[in-house]
């Protein structure tokens, strides 16, 4: 497709209306757009909880943070504050809401399209569309946008601007991040406390990470009880955090928004999958993916990650555990052993001891 025609120092907005790991997804189409136009003024448009994951991102100029939940009246004014201030809006959605901010705010207008009756609604204010394909990659999505544009793509994530902290280890550490956001895709605690024992088996300081959340904190209070692991859990803001990511000897974590930051930080990643299906979601390794994850396989590994399932027949299923609720267990996750999380750590730890013999290991 022929790049869009934008004037000399345009404006580009970038609207990412989704969670965190989602903002992150968004970067290689924002690394394109730079890379398409250096002198341009680029911003993101994001929630509120979700802007720290964009900190320090040399690709933009600016985010706009909006809170999650907003009402009719302030989301009118913030529309009335961006109205046709850009000339290049893209929604990185097809919901409704990314969609009408991209149409309110640009004077040229980008964004994906359902095929239904909205769709069609939509296409009508819209120079570009996206047809949404199933089954394909979230950042592929972003990079499909890229080429709607006609801009060269940008195939890697840009994490946070790494920031150090008090308290990091002197010597070679790993990185465990236990808690994701839905118990569906939380692993066992004892899983967690046999993995941490065996890092400690093998030399290695163990940091537990977490967020500031009460019961989070509680949950990792559980699984962490006995165990010799520094906690950090609500101590670390994102720049921070990937400041210790990048120079981990190994990093452990479920499908959660910490283990695709640790992908995107370059540190070996082992990232345990259960309902999630890896070929949407699966992490995206420093330098992209040159073969697209399986949907299962008990260890696959593409670049600095290594993601690690135990399969029954309905894996993955794509749905909120096996209960189809947000706080449902999950059996895939539950059967997966600390021995079979093990065989992908010491990979891992093995490959980064060849290609960075400069690290802390």
């Amino acid at each position: 497709m022929n790049r869009v025609e934008l004037p000399a120092r345009p404006r580009i907005l970038v609207i990412a209306l989704r969670r965190l790991g989602d903002v992150l997804l968004t970067t290689p189409l924002i690394a394109s757009l730079r890379r398409a136009w250096p002198d341009a003024t680029i911003d993101a448009l994001v929630f509120a909880d979700t802007a720290g994951i964009l900190a320090g991102n040399p690709d933009l100029n600016g985010v706009i943070a909006m809170p999650p939940r907003r009402t009719v009246a302030q989301s009118l004014a913030l529309a009335a504050k961006l109205w046709r201030g850009y000339d290049l809006a893209i929604s990185t959605q097809s919901g409704d809401r990314p969609t009408f901010f991209a149409i309110v705010a640009g004077r040229g207008r980008v964004a994906p399209v359902e095929a239904r009756a909205t769709g069609g609604i939509k296409c009508r204010f819209l120079d570009r569309t996206l047809d949404i394909v199933p089954g394909v990659h979230r950042v592929e999505e972003m990079l499909r946008l890229a080429d709607v544009l006609g801009v060269d793509r940008e195939p890697h994530l840009v994490p946070p601007r790494a920031a150090p902290f008090d308290g990091m280890p002197d010597g070679p550490y790993a990185v465990i991040h236990a808690a994701p956001m839905f118990r569906y895709k939380q692993w066992t605690a004892s899983g967690w406390r046999d993995v941490a024992q065996a890092l400690r088996g093998r030399g290695l300081t163990v940091i537990a990470t977490g967020g500031p959340a009460v019961e989070e904190r509680a949950y990792l209070d559980d699984v962490w009880r006995g165990i010799d692991v520094k906690r950090v859990d609500g101590a670390l803001n994102w720049a921070q955090l990937a400041g210790l990511l990048r120079q981990a000897s190994v990093f452990i974590g479920p499908d959660t928004s910490v283990t695709h930051l640790a992908a995107a930080c370059g540190a070996p990643t082992v990232a345990l999958f259960g309902p999630t299906d890896p070929r949407l979601w699966g992490p995206w390794p420093v330098g992209g993916l040159s073969e697209m994850w399986h949907d299962t396989g008990a260890v696959q590994q593409r670049g600095n990650v290594w993601l690690v399932q135990h399969a029954f027949p309905c894996t993955p299923c794509q749905l909120e555990g096996c209960e189809r609720r947000l706080g449902s267990y999950s059996a895939c996750l539950d059967a997966l052993s600390s021995r079979q999380v093990m065989v992908a750590v010491d990979e891992a730890l093995t490959v980064q001891a060849a290609l960075r013999p400069d690290a802390k290991l």
